[in-house]
């Protein structure tokens, strides 16, 4: 009977029976959070999909796709890894607070935590500081487990409890902690010193001779860094390196760091935001390293966005979020894997 069971498909009802109180529970957490941005006068949008750019960052990898045209000529677009240039654009025509429950899409990305295909929450505030999405942050972790009921999240024994004031980390204070590194020694101008970087790493993290600062930062991060970071209740990760910056800005006052910050709870990213960076050249200077560098990598490179750029350049000054809905739904009703908490399975894995 097991062997038939497993066999069976995923819409077999006994089959489906074990995941429900985990999607009707999902059901709720969307409910209450659209609830909670109408109450905070934000508007739902809903954005394309399809992308003339996926996004432009070393290692994150999207599905290409054609598009055949009106016209007979056949067009390369992607699918999105993030509704963050679409959003952008929003905010440069007007938009001042918006939302949406994006479905996203990663190649190379599959795990207990990992979907190619997956929810994520994406919000702005126009003319609002980092601290405020920090603070929204929280507020909805808060809310869905107070929807759920749940007392406290656990993953891979550790536990959270997410209605306990957050932890404010930098991330220098946590190398400094973990990992005995003094990450801000290493940068300098907002560059990362590799050789620096690599010499305090080198008992903590096996380096090559190939790796770059970023290669080696992610090291340790991931390695000593992230296992510790949402131990009794959530982790705010804060004030990242300016060679992590992304689409961030960096701090008046401290070029070596950037406005970007990540949630933690029980070692599992949840969030990650930024002060958004409003300097059109600065972003195209930091798309087209990273498009280098992922050429090198991985022989592949995805176009710019000029229209984004455009954009970047007349948008007001914004703080922005990026929240894994998935895997907050599944630490908020204690399933052991985001499988359990989504709708439908991957199509590549629908039997």
């Amino acid at each position: 009977m097991h062997a038939q069971a497993a066999a069976s498909p995923w819409w077999d009802p006994a089959r489906y029976l074990d995941r429900q109180p985990f999607l009707r529970a999902r059901r709720r957490v969307t409910a209450a959070m659209r609830g909670w941005f109408e109450a905070a006068d934000f508007a739902e949008v809903e954005t394309a999909i399809l992308q003339r750019s996926p996004g432009n960052e070393t290692h994150l990898h999207a599905p290409k796709t054609e598009l055949l045209g009106g016209d007979g000529e056949r067009r390369t677009l992607f699918l999105r890894t993030s509704p963050e240039f679409a959003c952008k654009k929003l905010l440069a025509a007007g938009e001042t607070r918006i939302f949406e429950f994006a479905r996203v899409f990663r190649d190379r990305e599959r795990g207990r935590l990992h979907l190619p295909e997956f929810t994520m929450l994406e919000w702005y505030r126009a003319g609002e500081p980092y601290e405020a999405v920090i603070a929204d942050c929280v507020a909805l972790i808060a809310l869905a487990a107070r929807t759920t009921g749940i007392a406290a999240f656990a993953y891979r024994g550790r536990s959270a409890d997410p209605l306990a004031p957050p932890e404010m980390l930098t991330v220098a204070d946590a190398f400094e902690h973990f990992a005995a590194i003094d990450l801000l020694a290493t940068i300098d101008g907002g560059q990362g010193k590799r050789d620096a970087l690599a010499r305090m790493a080198n008992s903590k993290v096996r380096v090559t001779a190939d790796d770059t600062w970023s290669d080696i930062f992610s090291k340790v991060l991931v390695e000593h860094i992230e296992p510790r970071l949402g131990e009794g209740r959530l982790t705010v990760l804060h004030e990242y390196p300016a060679p992590e910056a992304a689409l961030a800005r960096t701090k008046a006052g401290d070029p070596r760091v950037a406005e970007r910050f990540e949630v933690y709870a029980c070692g599992v990213e949840l969030a990650n935001g930024f002060g958004e960076l409003t300097d059109a050249a600065e972003q195209r200077l930091r798309f087209t390293a990273d498009m280098e560098e992922k050429q090198r990598r991985y022989g592949e490179r995805y176009p710019l966005d000029e229209d984004f750029l455009a954009a970047v350049a007349q948008m007001p000054e914004a703080s922005g979020v990026a929240l894994g809905f998935d895997r907050l739904v599944m630490l908020a009703t204690g399933a052991g894997s985001v499988d359990q908490v989504v709708w439908t399975p991957p199509a590549s894995e629908a039997s």
